[in-house]
């Protein structure tokens, strides 16, 4: 548990004993379906992930477990930072586009 002072971990990386760097859960602290379902979508556009998926622990526990598993020996980590960039990009274009001021022509 952290301590006084101390941040607590967003991101921990779970890896079983003998198993590759292609095969992770990565478990994301503080977050829900917003960022699980569209993250999920924007690693499954890489041709070099076989599967990510994730699920909610618990209704009362504000946690997700992220699931990427990819092909080729590329490490897991990779493609999840790669999703998590292109959300930002998509988000960042839809805020750009909405904050434009609107132009009128009567």
């Amino acid at each position: 548990m952290a301590g006084e002072g101390e941040k607590k971990a967003v991101l921990e990386m779970v890896q079983a004993d003998g198993a590759d760097e292609g095969c992770v859960t990565f478990v994301l602290h503080d977050e829900d379906h917003t960022l699980g379902n569209s993250l999920r979508y924007m690693i499954m556009k890489n041709a070099d992930v076989e599967f990510c998926g994730y699920t909610i622990t618990h209704p009362s526990e504000s946690k997700i477990n992220f699931r990427i598993q990819t092909r080729g020996g590329i490490p897991a980590a990779e493609p999840l930072r790669r999703g998590l960039n292109e959300l930002s990009d998509v988000c960042q274009h839809v805020l750009n586009t909405f904050q434009r001021p609107l132009s009128f022509s009567l």
